[in-house]
C-alpha cells in the first residue's frame, strides 16, 4: 500500500478550505463554493474521512474510500456531511464552532487482503464488506483505543452490522488502505 504525501503547504490549503466550508454551512452563509489551483489538492486518487472534535469529544465523521472528484471537493462535501449528518451525533450548532477541531484523513487507494493478521494496528485502515453490510475504521481508531490487530477486524465487522467473526467468512471481502492524518492546529 502506497503511502500518502500530501506537501505542507498543500495540507494547510486543505485544512484552511475545511475550515471555512464548516464555518460557512454552520452558520448558513451561502456562496460560491472554494475552489482552488494546488495541483495536489486536484488529484481524484484519494478518499477521505472528515472528523470533527470537540475536546476528546467526536461530534462527527463522515468519508468515501472511494473517489469520483478532487480530493479538494471530496473534503468540502464530507465536512458538511460531517456537520450534519453524522447520526451518532447531533448536528453541529454555530456556539460550539470555535471549540471545533477538524481532522482529514487522507486515504490510500483500497487493497484486497489475503492476510489481515499481516495488517499494522495504526498504520492501516479497514474496509469489510459482506452482502449489503460495509463497514470502516480508519487507522487511528484502532491506536487511540490500543487494540490490537483481531480487535480491530472485530471492531469493524461489528461496526459493518455483521457478527464480529466475520472477518474470518470466505464470502468477507477485506480491504485496506493507508492514510494521511492532517489535523488542524487550535
Amino acid at each position: 500500500m502506497e503511502a500518502i504525501y500530501i506537501p505542507p503547504d498543500s495540507q494547510k490549503e486543505l485544512i484552511c478550505l475545511a475550515r471555512q466550508t464548516l464555518e460557512s454551512f454552520v452558520l448558513g452563509k451561502g456562496g460560491e463554493a472554494e475552489k482552488t489551483c494546488d495541483p495536489q489538492l486536484l488529484s481524484a486518487n484519494y478518499g477521505a474521512f472528515v472528523s470533527l472534535h470537540k475536546g476528546d469529544e467526536l461530534r462527527g465523521c463522515i468519508g468515501t474510500c472511494f473517489p469520483t472528484r478532487p480530493l479538494y471537493q471530496t473534503v468540502i462535501e464530507m465536512t458538511q456531511a460531517a456537520a450534519s449528518r453524522d447520526y451518532r451525533v447531533s448536528p453541529i450548532d454555530a456556539n460550539e464552532l470555535a471549540e471545533i477541531c477538524i481532522e482529514i484523513s487522507v486515504l490510500s487507494p483500497l487493497q484486497v487482503v489475503r492476510d489481515p493478521l499481516s495488517l499494522e494496528v495504526g498504520k492501516h485502515g479497514l474496509h469489510i464488506a459482506s452482502g449489503e453490510n460495509r463497514g470502516v475504521l480508519l487507522p487511528q481508531v484502532a491506536s487511540r483505543y490500543g487494540w490490537d490487530i483481531k480487535t480491530f477486524l472485530c471492531q469493524t465487522c461489528l461496526k459493518a452490522g455483521l457478527p464480529k467473526n466475520a472477518w474470518k467468512w470466505p464470502e468477507t471481502k477485506i480491504m485496506a488502505f493507508t492514510a494521511l492524518i492532517i489535523e488542524e492546529e487550535r
